[in-house]
């Protein structure tokens, strides 16, 4: 790719960005959210069909205006913001554009169970996207680019709802493509990644190519990604939570639905005190989202009690959960968590539009004033509040989804996968975040597939496996990565350690 150039309106994306990868070579590319890093690969894959530069495969000059055109040059990619048809089958997601006039069903549903196999995914092809988790569909994504011929193979965020075990298969997945000279761009926020699969990193920065480099260095590599020195990145060296006990949790099970791949719970016990912070692990399909969601009132336990500040706490639905000063920052944002089409405004106060209701009606001004003062505390990168949320990057969506929270002033915020697909500066703030919401007396339960983060931002660690609790570490007992996973991959319930 070679003086690559894009514009939106207002903004200047891309500026004389080029880039080479050779067969059998990973390629990181990095930058933080709005770099332009996802810009350059659209316009690789055909998104973005007017650009300015050109691009070259196979030393041959290509003219990619489509996707089509992509394909046709074996040009694949997989996309942060999962492509997927909820309403449609796996196999007939994995073949949408490529059918023929007759479907040959048999061969399509083979390729895709001999596909989700080499990705270790144990699924029917039949089975609707819909009822996949969010982890399962974004395995589904790379069986898609894989069920192609492949030649350059585009990878955004794809380990960004991983766990440890998913993300090693992927890997094995990549070396296999890079041994019959597949390129492969990778994009990704988890630096500690590039290590092991990366041959190069290049770095680009406010729509810019500023360096790359063979060998990776993390501060360096933050440096030439954020212009500046970068804060602690998790900002919590001491613990917490010696708070009165503001959420317990006795004996919760909570059955799964019939076909949606919801994982049931059982007898889960838990609490949570003022103060701290608590993190849940486990491997793809344990159960966290489902344990938050429950207690956001989403799922109906058929066994246990909860209780919230002292007295019983039964959330039929997610209104009563806010009523009592319940807040769930949901895994996927962009479906659970966002109005794409509307404003910054719009989404931040939307569950506490009762906080600025006069004679009946919303007052305006006051309600421009909470939510202008929020994203300004959050530092969110935006023209204004009336700026669609949809154009966002990644980590202003998110630091919108907890300004949304915020509004609603919480004693209790649920966090599942909250620094998922955002770049390290955001994490830096999100972490910080969290730190000052529990040194206010707020307690966080937060689920995620990033053991690093668990390990260093939280005072006690509870682990799933299959929907049951298998082990519990303090911060004093300082868990290793490979004792939780030990943990996340037990049958029965263990003791506590």
């Amino acid at each position: 790719m070679r003086a690559i150039g894009k514009s939106f309106p207002g903004v200047r994306a891309l500026d004389g960005v080029s880039l080479t990868v050779a067969e059998g070579e990973v390629v990181a590319l990095l930058g933080e959210n709005g770099a332009g890093k996802s810009t350059l690969m659209n316009i690789l894959a055909g998104v973005f069909k007017h650009y300015e530069g050109e691009i070259e495969i196979g030393g041959r000059v290509a003219h990619i205006h489509s996707p089509k055109d992509a394909r046709r040059h074996g040009i694949a990619m997989i996309h942060q913001e999962l492509n997927l048809v909820p309403e449609l089958s796996i196999a007939d997601n994995i073949f949408l554009g490529r059918e023929r006039a007759i479907l040959d069903r048999k061969a399509m549903e083979a390729r895709t169970a001999e596909l989700l196999r080499g990705l270790g995914l144990d699924l029917s092809p039949r089975r609707l996207i819909k009822q996949c988790k969010i982890a399962e569909r974004q395995l589904i994504e790379v069986a898609k680019a894989l069920s192609q011929n492949v030649r350059v193979l585009v990878m955004d965020e794809p380990t960004s709802a991983l766990a440890d075990a998913e993300v090693r298969r992927l890997y094995t997945v990549i070396r296999d493509l890079t041994g019959h000279g597949v390129a492969v761009i990778y994009i990704s926020h988890r630096l500690e990644e590039l290590e092991e699969i990366a041959d190069r990193v290049v770095v680009l920065r406010d729509g810019a190519y500023i360096g790359e480099r063979s060998e990776v260095d993390r501060d360096e590599l933050i440096q030439m990604m954020a212009g500046r020195p970068l804060g602690e990145l998790f900002p919590r060296a001491d613990g917490g939570g010696s708070g009165e006990e503001l959420l317990k949790v006795e004996g919760l099970s909570v059955p799964g639905e019939p076909g949606s791949g919801r994982t049931p719970l059982r007898e889960i016990s838990l609490s949570v005190r003022a103060g701290e912070i608590v993190g849940v692990a486990g491997l793809m399909g344990a159960g966290r989202s489902e344990l938050l969601e429950s207690i956001f009132g989403l799922h109906r336990p058929t066994a246990g009690s909860m209780s919230l500040g002292g007295r019983p706490y039964r959330p039929r639905r997610p209104k009563g959960a806010i009523r009592r000063g319940v807040a769930l920052v949901a895994e996927d944002r962009k479906a659970q968590s966002l109005v794409l089409g509307n404003t910054i405004a719009f989404n931040a106060s939307l569950p506490s539009l009762g906080r600025f209701l006069r004679f009946g009606t919303v007052d305006a001004r006051r309600e421009h004033r909470a939510v202008e003062r929020q994203v300004n505390e959050l530092r969110v990168k935006t023209p204004g509040t009336r700026f669609t949320v949809g154009n966002l990057s990644g980590g202003n969506q998110q630091k919108v989804v907890l300004a949304k929270w915020l509004l609603t002033s919480p004693s209790l915020i649920l966090m599942d996968e909250p620094t998922r697909g955002i770049d390290v500066g955001a994490k830096a703030e999100i972490h910080a975040l969290m730190s000052s919401l529990a040194a206010g007396g707020k307690g966080v339960l937060v689920a995620s597939s990033e053991l690093p983060e668990l390990l260093a931002m939280c005072d006690r660690i509870l682990v799933l496996c299959e929907g049951r609790i298998t082990a519990e570490f303090s911060r004093e007992q300082r868990p290793t990565q490979e004792a939780i996973l030990e943990a996340a991959m037990a049958r029965q319930k263990v003791t506590t350690l």
